[in-house]
């Protein structure tokens, strides 16, 4: 066994990014995250499932959040016997619950109970 020579010197690049946040998403980089085809995320924008906007050359953009709402349709379409259109009831309706319940928890912020229902 030889003993072992200098070592090389090791080389070091280091890049500095300014961190800018995103404001949108693309529809590609939207379906990669949700691991949908694009195809699909198309069709729930036209179901008015998620949200998005289409720019002067007509490609869709999202919101950062859209890739969260988009798994939050696919448990729901999993759990529930129900079409993508009646899907959008659903959703609605959950929004609307949540809605309610953080008006609960602003009114009852000030009472003494402890006795919340949700």
């Amino acid at each position: 066994m030889t003993a072992p020579g200098p070592q090389q010197p090791l080389n070091v690049v280091v890049r500095n990014y300014a961190i800018v946040p995103v404001h949108r998403l693309s529809l590609d980089v939207v379906a990669r995250r949700s691991g949908l085809h694009p195809d699909l995320v198309e069709r729930f924008v036209t179901l008015g499932l998620v949200d998005a906007t289409r720019d002067d050359k007509g490609r869709l953009w999202f919101e950062p959040t859209a890739p969260a709402a988009l798994a939050r349709i696919q448990r729901l379409r999993a759990g529930l016997p129900l079409n993508y259109a009646s899907l959008g009831v659903v959703l609605d309706l959950l929004d609307r619950i949540s809605e309610l319940e953080a008006a609960l928890r602003r009114s009852n912020a000030g009472s003494r109970s402890d006795e919340s229902w949700i």
